[in-house]
């Protein structure tokens, strides 16, 4: 009878150590903003400086620690599907043989770090949160790509492109309690909902992580045309054939010899 009567008090001791260890975990926190909620490509648009600022809060336990954070903003963009082709000869001639396909790829990545990510963390943690375009999780159709080749071709072309980045020590502390980070995007940015993230680490651990949204999109003109182009791709097409018929027809008319 007295073992009955014991046990339960072993719930309410739980769940205050668990109510504990969830308070120590949470003795650092992170907030941050972004310079604007929106990116707008208009016809003169040549890529934007966008600036992350944000603020560690501390309990009064961990007040008094010294510095020694690091931060790591991730800028990433919608999902999209591609496909990598290896090229082999044949007959003298270079032409698409094997090929995988990958969906769900960041179609935009830019991490801007306070040093390189190496010194953060560990490369568990990194894969772990997806930090870096070698620790993003996806992964060819049908299963991992065996040789890796057509994944590193796939990180290596974004990367050329300038769509996938690591911008080490863009992130800087004005205080030991406030940061600034850069994010610079370029001019071929695609369009579309964006995920910010910033994540708080110290002693490779990652204390703390808080997101934003952020949404990428055509004005003006170009947004005229991107939107018949997607949305009424027969009627653009159409458009299109009229123009280059007319434009033909027009400079025939003007350079025409009498």
């Amino acid at each position: 009878m007295r073992r009955a009567c014991r046990m339960p008090l072993a719930v309410p001791v739980l769940f205050i150590a668990l109510a504990l260890m969830a308070s120590r975990a949470a003795a650092e926190d992170l907030i941050f903003t972004l310079s604007s909620d929106r990116i707008r490509i208009t016809s003169d648009f040549r890529g934007v400086d966008l600036v992350a600022f944000g603020a560690i809060e501390r309990d009064a336990e961990t007040v008094s620690r010294g510095a020694g954070y690091d931060v790591v903003v991730v800028m990433r963009g919608p999902p999209e599907t591609l496909v990598t082709r290896r090229k082999a000869r044949f007959a003298g001639i270079w032409i698409n043989r094997a090929s995988r396909t990958f969906p769900n790829v960041p179609s935009f990545y830019l991490a801007s770090a306070s040093r390189p990510l190496a010194d953060i963390s560990t490369p568990a943690i990194l894969k772990r949160y997806q930090i870096g375009p070698e620790n993003l999780a996806f992964q060819a159709l049908g299963g991992p790509d065996e040789d890796s080749a057509f994944r590193d071709g796939l990180i290596r072309l974004k990367a050329d492109a300038g769509l996938f980045e690591v911008a080490e020590s863009t992130v800087s502390f004005p205080g030991t309690s406030v940061f600034k980070a850069n994010l610079s995007i370029p001019a071929n940015v695609p369009v579309g909902d964006y995920v910010v993230t910033a994540y708080l680490f110290r002693d490779s651990a990652m204390l703390a992580r808080q997101s934003l949204t952020i949404r990428v999109s055509k004005e003006g003109f170009e947004r005229l045309t991107f939107d018949l182009a997607h949305r009424y791709g027969y009627l653009y097409g159409l458009l299109c054939v009229v123009l280059a018929l007319f434009t033909g027809w027009l400079a025939g008319i003007i350079f025409r010899r009498d």
